[in-house]
């Protein structure tokens, strides 16, 4: 059966992008009845800016402020207070270059959830299989640019957000290094943690809307591949034997364009440092969102995880952020050279929903923990990290390998997944289950 594959943006032609709102929109309507990633979906009354991206059509985390709307943050009812006619900095860069928001999109309730399950307003189903997860907390996004609803999606990473649901449903993230990309006007939920980025299908994508979204990142010069990558070979080995084989297959292809691949042994400092942003994690989510511990609307098990954290003094808390500068030096010397770190986004496959849902009889708590075990360092570090599409699992999921780099290498870590994404075809395929609504994805499809 011939594989059935979405277009990256750089690849319509001029009249193409002038559809490729409308196109969009179809999907979305017509994915929202079975997959739901959508809380809102938008119409595109106004002529889009003159920019670099216009007619882009993108999807947004329901979690950014927007003039005339309240979001919800993942919550039963839209939180108020917010209807002051501002923007979110991030909605605004995109607008200004003419980008187009296509809605926004379903998050777990205030992004406090790996797997994607939201009991207070229903989650995003996954397009490759609605039975198993999506992967939280930007689920919706991950689900509409995966489905072919968005060219480019907003999520956040407080650790892993980003990356674990692009693992779930097949698709690309851009963890920025922290602070590169401004977060006025987004949720908050651990301030120390929490980065905004995009997920796409395409690094091009990503690629093509990074540097209206982060003023100053150096042009990407050379979408070769790079010279040294530190594979993390005692994550790889820690990792389910079909993950293993995905992401070797993936690191083989690098070695094919002339990389070569160096041995480390990192999960000591990845464990480390994952344990630390578990800390400063619950320490400042608690102190965030403390307002709301006894709202009777919220899901017990978030309440129960905030309150959690409250039980960390400022004192813990501080000694927790103070050894983030000795970690950050042991992570340059574990590179010792490289460019950057490779290792899978997850050690296990995409988990069953059931296994992720505390109302299921088979909830795995252990599971929502190894969700992020491989993925938290880099918040607790401030590291840039890119997560691509690998291969799939012996379940037919997807697969995804994380690239990670010291701060500011962004352009460099996404050059690499370029160079990879040109040689590979894991990337923009539109999953099976939807293959019936082929012929109203007109000029979207190669």
């Amino acid at each position: 059966m011939t594989q059935i594959r979405l277009k990256d943006w750089s690849d319509l032609s001029e009249p193409g992008r002038a559809e490729a709102f409308g196109l969009c929109l179809g999907v979305a309507e017509r994915i929202q009845t079975s997959l739901a990633p959508f809380v809102d979906l938008c119409r595109a009354d106004a002529r889009p800016a003159d920019g670099p991206l216009r007619g882009l059509p993108y999807a947004a985390k329901d979690m950014f402020r927007s003039p005339g709307r309240n979001p919800t943050w993942g919550l039963a009812e839209p939180v108020d207070g917010l209807l002051d006619g501002k923007k979110a900095d991030v909605l605004d860069r995109l607008d200004s270059a003419g980008a187009c928001c296509i809605g926004f999109t379903r998050m777990t309730a205030l992004a406090y959830q790996p797997s994607g399950v939201n009991p207070l307003q229903g989650a995003a189903r996954n397009p490759w299989n609605p039975e198993f997860a999506t992967g939280g907390s930007s689920s919706g996004s991950a689900v509409a640019v995966a489905s072919g609803a968005a060219f480019v999606a907003l999520g956040s990473d407080t650790g892993g957000s980003l990356r674990v649901p692009a693992q779930g449903c097949g698709v690309t993230a851009w963890k920025p290094t922290r602070g590169t990309v401004p977060d006025g006007g987004a949720m908050p939920l651990s301030p120390s943690l929490d980065t905004i980025g995009l997920l796409a299908r395409s690094v091009r994508d990503i690629i093509a809307a990074a540097p209206v979204l982060a003023h100053g990142l150096p042009p990407l010069r050379d979408a070769g591949p790079p010279q040294r990558i530190a594979v993390i070979t005692d994550a790889l080995a820690a990792s389910e034997p079909s993950v293993q084989a995905a992401c070797s297959q993936a690191l083989d292809a690098f070695a094919g364009l002339g990389a070569t691949l160096e041995p480390r042994q990192g999960i000591t400092l990845l464990e480390a440092a994952g344990a630390e942003t578990l800390t400063v994690m619950q320490a400042e989510a608690a102190s965030v969102h403390r307002a709301r511990l006894d709202d009777p609307s919220l899901d017990p098990m978030l309440v129960r995880r905030l309150r959690k954290g409250l039980e960390i003094d400022d004192k813990s808390l501080a000694d927790s952020l103070a050894r983030r500068a000795p970690m950050l030096d042991a992570f340059h010397k574990l590179l010792g050279g490289a460019e950057m770190l490779a290792l899978p986004v997850m050690a296990i496959r995409t988990p069953p929903l059931a296994e992720t849902d505390p109302e299921m009889p088979s909830f795995a708590p252990r599971t929502l923990y190894a969700m992020t075990a491989f993925t938290r360092f880099a918040n607790f570090l401030g590291l840039p990290a890119v997560a691509l599409p690998a291969g799939f699992d012996d379940r037919a999921m997807p697969v995804a390998l994380q690239l990670v780099g010291p701060p500011g290498s962004d352009m460099s870590l996404l050059s690499a997944a370029a160079a990879l994404q040109s040689i590979t075809d894991w990337h923009g395929r539109l999953p099976a289950g939807l293959a019936p609504l082929a012929p109203h994805y007109g000029d979207l499809l190669t």
